[in-house]
C-alpha cells in the first residue's frame, strides 16, 4: 500500500507538471506567433518534452509529448482552434513531431534513470567507504555504536536503537553516550520482537513479513561467525502518510540491500572488537602464567634446601635421648610441620614443571597393585585408624607409565580423600578394564565418605589453586588435582569428577590406556 501510494504520488506530481509544461510553451509560442516559423515552434515543444523527461520520467513526458502535438494542431495548425487538419502535409507533421517527442522523452528518461542510479551507488560507496574506515579505527564498542547510529541516521533520516547479548544471549538495550536533545536515538522499541531476530537470524518489523505492524524494522547484526546483536530501525515521519511512503522507500531492494550492508560492517567491527578482547585477555593470561609459573619454581627450589635442613635437624632432636619428653614431641612436631612444608614445594615445583613441558616420562611397565601399594606406605602414617579398600581386578593388563609419576596421581587422590572426610572412615580404591569407543581403558577410581564436591566446583576443581567453599581450616593450596590432571593428560588419559548425591562423599575416577602387552620373559 505505501509503495502504490508513492507511485500515485508520483505520477500526480509528473501529471501537473507536464500540463503545466505544456501550458507555458503554448503560452510562449502564442506570444511569438507571427515572429516564428512553425518547424521553430515545434521545437519549443520538444524544448519542454526534454525538461519534463528530466525531471519527471518517461510516464509525464510521453504525455506532455502527446499533449504539445495537439496544442500545436489546436493553435498553430490551419484551421486554428480545432483539430482538425486542412493540408494532409501537416498529418505528416504532426506524426514526426509526436515520434520524435515519444524518442526524446524515452532517451532522456533513460538518461535520467542510469545518473540516479550511478550518483546513488557513488552516495552508497562514499557512506560505506566512511563508515568502515571510521569502524576500522575504534576500540570500545560505545564508538562502534555511536558511529554506526550517526552514519546511518545521516543516511536514511533514521531514528536507531541496538541490542546486543549478555552472556546468557539475551539481548539487552544498549545506549552509547548521545548529544543532550537525544537525537536520532529510537526508545520505543519490543525486545521481544528484537530477541526473536537474534534467535532466528531473520530481520521482522515493519516493511516485512513477520510482524509488519510493528513500529520498528529490526534486523540482525550477523557477522562471519555468529550474530552479535540486533538493530531497530524507524524512519522519522510527521504524518501516517510520510511514514508510509519512507517504508516504501525502505523496501526499494537497493535501499535494503544497502541497509543490510551496513548492518554487516557494524556487526564486523563488533565481532573484530570481541576478538581483540579475546586475544588480550588470552595474551594476559599466559604471561600471567608464565610469570607464575616462574616465581613458583624459584621459590620452590630455594625453600627445598632449608626445609630439608630443617626436617633433618629436627629429627635429630626427637632421637636425642638427654631430651626430656617435652623437647623431644616438639622436634617432632617441627619435622612433621617440616615435611608437610616440603611436601608443599615439591607440589609447586612439579606443578611448574609440568606446565613448562620440561617433565619426560620414564615409562616402564608397571602393575597397577604395586604402584598402589606404593603409593599407600607413602601415606601410612596419615592412614593410621582408616580402613583402605581395595577393588581392583585381580586380571589387570600392566600399564606402560611412570611409576613415579602415577604413585603421586595416587597418593594425592588418597591425601584428598584423608582431608576431606571424617575421621576413621573407609576409602576405596576400584579399577577395572572397561571398553571405550573401540579402545581398551583402565578405570581406577578412588571415593571416600565426606562431604563431597560442591555442585559449582566440579568443572573447576582441576584448576590450580582451586579449593572448595568451605576448605580455609584444611591445609593445602589447592594443586593436589591440577598435579593430577597434569600427569594423567600427559599419559594420553583422562580425570574426572563422578557425580554424586550431596552429602555422599566424592569420587575422583580416571582412566588411562591399555597397550598391547610385552611378551612374557622366557624361562
Amino acid at each position: 500500500a505505501a509503495e502504490a501510494l508513492l507511485t500515485r504520488r508520483r505520477r500526480t506530481r509528473g501529471t501537473l507538471w507536464a500540463v503545466a509544461s505544456c501550458a507555458a510553451t503554448t503560452t510562449l509560442a502564442f506570444l511569438l506567433d507571427g515572429k516564428l516559423h512553425p518547424a521553430n515552434v515545434i521545437m519549443l515543444y520538444l524544448v519542454g518534452v526534454m525538461l519534463v523527461a528530466m525531471r519527471h520520467g518517461r510516464a509525464a513526458s510521453a504525455l506532455v509529448s502527446v499533449l504539445s502535438v495537439i496544442s500545436f494542431d489546436f493553435f498553430f495548425v490551419d484551421p486554428r482552434f480545432s483539430i482538425t487538419v486542412s493540408d494532409a502535409q501537416y498529418l505528416l507533421t504532426l506524426a514526426v513531431m509526436l515520434a520524435v517527442s515519444l524518442f526524446i522523452s524515452s532517451l532522456t528518461a533513460r538518461l535520467r534513470r542510469q545518473a540516479s542510479v550511478a550518483m546513488q551507488r557513488e552516495a552508497r560507496a562514499a557512506n560505506l567507504y566512511m563508515l568502515g574506515k571510521e569502524l576500522s579505527a575504534l576500540l570500545t564498542l560505545d564508538q562502534i555504536l555511536e558511529i554506526g547510529r550517526r552514519h546511518l541516521a545521516a543516511v536514511f533520516g533514521a531514528r536507531i536503537a541496538f541490542f546486543l547479548p549478555d552472556s546468557a544471549d539475551q539481548l539487552r538495550l544498549t545506549a552509547p553516550e548521545q548529544d543532550g536533545s537525544g537525537a536520532h536515538v529510537l526508545h520505543s522499541v519490543d525486545a521481544g520482537v528484537a530477541q526473536w531476530v537474534y534467535d532466528n537470524g531473520q530481520a521482522a518489523g515493519k516493511g516485512t513479513a513477520t510482524l509488519p505492524s510493528a513500529a520498528a524494522l529490526y534486523l540482525p547484526l550477523t557477522a562471519t561467525m555468529r550474530t552479535r546483536g540486533v538493530l531497530a530501525f524507524a524512519i522519522d515521519a510527521a504524518s501516517e502518510e510520510e511514514g508510509q511512503l519512507a517504508a516504501a522507500q525502505l523496501a526499494l531492494p537497493e535501499n535494503r540491500q544497502m541497509l543490510e550492508i551496513f548492518c554487516s560492517q557494524i556487526a564486523m567491527a563488533i565481532e573484530r572488537l570481541h576478538y581483540a578482547e579475546v586475544a588480550q585477555d588470552a595474551l594476559v593470561t599466559m604471561e600471567s602464567e608464565r610469570l607464575r609459573n616462574s616465581l613458583l619454581s624459584a621459590i620452590s627450589h630455594d625453600l627445598r634446601t632449608p626445609l630439608t635442613s630443617l626436617v633433618g635437624s629436627a629429627d635429630v632432636l626427637a632421637a636425642n635421648a638427654r631430651l626430656d619428653d617435652d623437647a623431644r614431641a616438639m622436634a617432632r612436631t617441627i619435622s612433621e610441620q617440616s615435611q608437610k612444608m616440603v611436601g608443599l614445594m615439591n607440589n609447586l615445583l612439579d606443578m611448574a614443571r609440568l606446565q613448562a613441558g620440561v617433565v619426560t616420562l620414564n615409562r616402564q611397565w608397571n602393575a597397577l597393585e604395586e604402584l598402589t601399594g606404593s603409593a599407600l606406605r607413602l601415606l601410612a602414617k596419615a592412614l593410621e585408624g582408616r580402613q583402605v579398600e581395595t577393588r581392583i581386578a585381580a586380571d589387570l593388563p600392566l600399564l606402560r607409565v611412570d611409576a613415579v609419576l602415577l604413585e603421586r596421581v595416587l597418593a594425592n587422590l588418597v591425601e584428598n580423600a584423608i582431608k576431606y572426610s571424617p575421621a576413621g572412615s573407609p576409602i576405596t580404591i576400584a579399577a577395572h578394564v572397561e571398553q571405550s569407543d573401540g579402545s581398551r581403558q583402565l578405570k581406577v577410581s578412588v571415593s571416600d565418605q565426606g562431604r563431597g564436591f560442591p555442585p559449582a566446583m566440579t568443572q573447576h576443581a582441576f584448576e590450580k589453586f582451586t579449593r572448595g567453599d568451605n576448605e580455609s581450616s584444611t591445609p593445602g593450596v589447592g594443586l593436589g588435582l591440577a598435579i593430577c590432571r597434569a600427569i594423567i593428560e600427559a599419559h594420553q588419559g583422562r580425570i574426572w569428577i563422578a557425580p554424586q548425591e550431596a552429602g555422599q562423599g566424592a569420587t575422583v575416577c580416571f582412566t588411562l590406556p591399555v597397550e598391547t602387552q610385552p611378551a612374557p620373559p622366557e624361562e
